[in-house]
């Protein structure tokens, strides 16, 4: 799907298609209807450059349970190398 926004629109509200794009990512992204990583690929950012912009925002990052033993054990494929 591709959506046409006027060029008019972005004077008129004075942003840019990047920050507008940003904007709505992080609203997604607190709704939680978009991962970390979905939110920054539609951002059209970097991950770590998102998450800054979250922390900026002061919006916490969504780290539940499953998100932790994930990377424990990633961590712990790591260490038995």
């Amino acid at each position: 799907m591709t959506l046409q926004i006027p060029d008019t629109f972005f004077q008129k509200v004075g942003m840019t298609e990047g920050e507008l794009l940003l904007r709505i990512a992080v609203m997604l992204f607190q709704e939680e209807k978009l991962t970390l990583a979905q939110a920054s690929q539609f951002a059209g950012i970097h991950q770590m450059e998102f998450q800054k912009e979250l922390a900026r925002r002061k919006i916490s990052i969504h780290y539940g349970e499953e998100y932790l033993f994930n990377d424990l054990e990633t961590i712990a494929k790591i260490n038995s190398k």
